[in-house]
């Protein structure tokens, strides 16, 4: 019997790679997107059904489900809808930090309520995060992000008591900077007196850029590799950075890492 994928944020990047990963194993693939009417790719597979969705639309939200089960019974839900915020906390308008709090952590928190009765009712299902490695080792100047990272893998893990008995899993995606478009369709601020010290990051990053990133086909294998496995893992690490940085924070621990970055991007700093 063919298995459904329901995922958020297919547009692009991994949410593309994802679908078509799993369209290609034979799965039933409900992307979701806020403009699907501009895509050109997904709408050619004839497994793939394209809805209409902006996470941060709590009404969108609140039909979303009822609509993905008429197509078809969901058995994985994959929480991948979300972009970046970057620069000075100073610079960002309220109105900006409401809508990264609403579209990367309550816009998949309610997300994921509205399918939980369909998945509660069949005592089975699969529901996946993505998160970021900067949950783990926070980046300047995206502190926000981090945090509405950090807070999808604490809210992963106290969920985890409540699904449990239903025979729901629920997990999390952990990567790192990826090969996609995600930098360039992040939301930049700027402040006068930030913009010496946000220069000098941005200019070791585009360094940093320069080396070999992980790319969203490895990383929608680990998703699929995390959908196969009926085990208790709560996280799984993906690709070879997000790899890497977790094994540097278990092994020196945060204050140090935090001093490795401090002398990474801000030692030449006057």
């Amino acid at each position: 019997m063919n298995k459904t994928i329901f995922i958020t944020g297919a547009s692009s990047g991994l949410g593309k790679k994802t679908a078509k990963l799993f369209a290609k194993k034979g799965w039933t693939v409900i992307a979701t997107m806020r403009q699907p009417e501009k895509e050109t790719e997904l709408n050619q597979l004839s497994n793939v059904h394209l809805l209409k969705l902006d996470i941060s639309d709590a009404q969108q939200v609140k039909e979303i489900a009822k609509k993905a089960e008429d197509i078809s019974p969901v058995d994985v839900l994959l929480n991948n809808a979300g972009y970046g915020l970057m620069g000075p906390l100073e610079g960002t308008t309220d109105e900006q930090l409401v809508q990264q709090i609403n579209t990367n952590f309550l816009g998949t928190i309610l997300v994921t309520k509205s399918f939980l009765p369909y998945l509660r009712e069949r005592k089975n299902g699969t529901i996946i995060s993505v998160t970021s490695s900067t949950a783990n080792i926070p980046y300047p100047f995206v502190a926000v992000y981090a945090a509405t990272k950090a807070a999808l893998e604490n809210w992963t893990e106290g969920m985890s008591y409540e699904l449990n008995n239903f025979g729901i899993a629920i997990k999390t995606i952990v990567p790192a900077y990826m090969q996609t478009s995600f930098g360039s369709n992040a939301a930049f601020v700027t402040h006068t007196d930030y913009q010496e010290l946000f220069d000098h990051y941005m200019k070791a990053m585009k360094v940093d850029a320069s080396t070999k990133r992980d790319t969203p086909e490895n990383i929608a294998e680990v998703i699929f590799e995390a959908v196969q496995n009926n085990d208790k893992q709560l996280h799984y690490t993906a690709g070879e950075l997000s790899t890497t940085e977790y094994q540097w924070l278990r092994k020196d621990g945060i204050e140090a890492v935090m001093d490795k970055m401090n002398q990474r991007f801000f030692e030449k700093v006057k």
